[in-house]
This record gives structure tokens, C-alpha cells and sequence, in this order.
């Protein structure tokens, strides 16, 4: 039996935030849902009964989306976090990738899509969507000519760049290594490696890299 979550949230808009409610509550694997006006009130919340996961409005009064996030990882870091935004925003998803959110969505996303992308960001701790993987070939492709790298010399094995790009795919660990005929303890050590390497600490900064570094074009 696959597990299930309990996600809150947080968006000004009452009809919206209501309807997003009754929504998530036919998802199969989302147990609980609660909702908030703004980020102050989610933060209260959670200090209550911490969530499985957060989706956040980016504009919202009294505390915004970009706030709430800062104050989630800072205090919660085991909650993952889904940005809602009505528009792709290159500046801001940069800005919040480099902070740690999990995933960005469009409010016009359809539900699958915002039901895979509950389950990617606690199963596999980032979800990369159309909207991530085009703002990510922009920033490379807006990138000065002789600008300093954004990561660290990395010399990965052929082995490293294979995995680095299944993760980057959205495969599990237990999926990489049924792929690659590896134990899930040597797929996750290898995963470390490449982290250690890139001078990263998290999905998000592999996926990036792989981007800056031309592995994904």
C-alpha cells in the first residue's frame, strides 16, 4: 500500500484556495488537507501539525509566498514546498530554487499534474516540470560569455553523469538502481558523491548543474 500526506494551503483568494481544497481531497494518496489565508497563518498552522507538504501562493498579503518559503525551510526543513504563480517568473524561480523549494506550478497547472507533483516532491524531493526545465535553459542560455561558473570544477565518472541525469529524470533510487543493476545503498552513496563534487546539497542544485554544465539541454 502506497503511503499518503497531508498537505495545507495557503492563498488569499478564498474562492480559489476553497476549490483547490475540495480538489486535493479527491487525490488517492492525500489523507488531510488544510487551508490558509496567507503565510503567517500556514506558519501557525504547521506549528500545530506539521504537513507532508506546502503548496504556497507566491503573491499573497501579510506574509508572501517567497517569505513563507524562507521561514518553511529555515524552521521546517522536512516540509516539502509547491509554489503557485500566475506568471513564469525566470528572477523569482531562480531566486527560490537556490532557497530549496521543491517544486514550482502554474495556477492554470491541471490536477494531474498537481497530483504527481505532491507525490515527486516527498518521494523524490523535487519535480521537474516543463515550467522548471525552461526557465533553467534560459538562465543558461542569458548567461554571460566568461562569467564565473555558479558551481564548483567537477570531474563526474561516466557511472556519476548516468545517474546524475536518471535523478534529474525522476527516478527514485530504487528505480536507478533497478535500471543500472545497483543496490539502492550504492545508487544514494554515488548520489552523495556527485553532491559532494558539485558542492551542492540537495536535488534541486543536481538539476541545475546539470543544466549549467550542458548534461540536459
Amino acid at each position: 500500500m502506497k503511503p499518503s500526506y497531508k498537505v495545507y494551503i495557503a492563498d488569499d483568494h478564498t474562492l480559489f484556495r476553497k476549490a483547490m481544497v475540495n480538489l486535493l481531497r479527491t487525490f488517492e494518496r492525500v489523507s488531510e488537507v488544510k487551508d490558509a489565508e496567507n503565510g503567517k497563518e500556514l506558519l501557525t498552522l504547521i506549528k500545530y501539525e506539521a504537513p507532508d507538504v506546502v503548496i504556497v501562493d507566491l503573491q499573497m498579503p501579510v506574509m508572501d509566498g517567497a517569505e513563507t518559503s524562507e521561514q518553511i525551510i529555515q524552521k521546517f526543513p522536512e516540509i516539502k514546498i509547491i509554489i503557485l504563480t500566475m506568471h513564469d517568473s525566470n528572477k523569482f524561480i531562480l531566486h527560490m530554487m537556490e532557497m530549496g523549494v521543491h517544486a514550482f506550478l502554474l495556477k492554470n497547472t491541471e490536477p494531474d499534474e498537481l497530483e504527481k507533483a505532491i507525490y515527486s516532491v516527498v518521494e523524490k524531493d523535487f519535480y521537474h516540470n516543463d515550467l522548471v526545465a525552461s526557465v533553467l535553459r534560459k538562465n543558461v542560455k542569458d548567461r554571460k560569455t566568461g562569467q564565473r561558473p555558479v558551481f564548483q570544477q567537477a570531474e563526474l565518472t561516466d557511472r556519476e553523469k548516468e545517474i546524475l541525469l536518471l535523478i534529474c529524470r525522476e527516478l527514485t533510487m530504487k528505480e536507478i538502481g533497478q535500471r543500472l543493476f545497483l543496490s539502492e545503498n550504492t545508487v544514494r552513496n554515488h548520489r552523495v558523491n556527485i553532491m559532494d563534487k558539485v558542492g551542492v546539497n540537495n536535488i534541486v542544485g543536481l538539476v541545475k548543474y546539470a543544466y549549467e554544465t550542458g548534461l540536459i539541454t
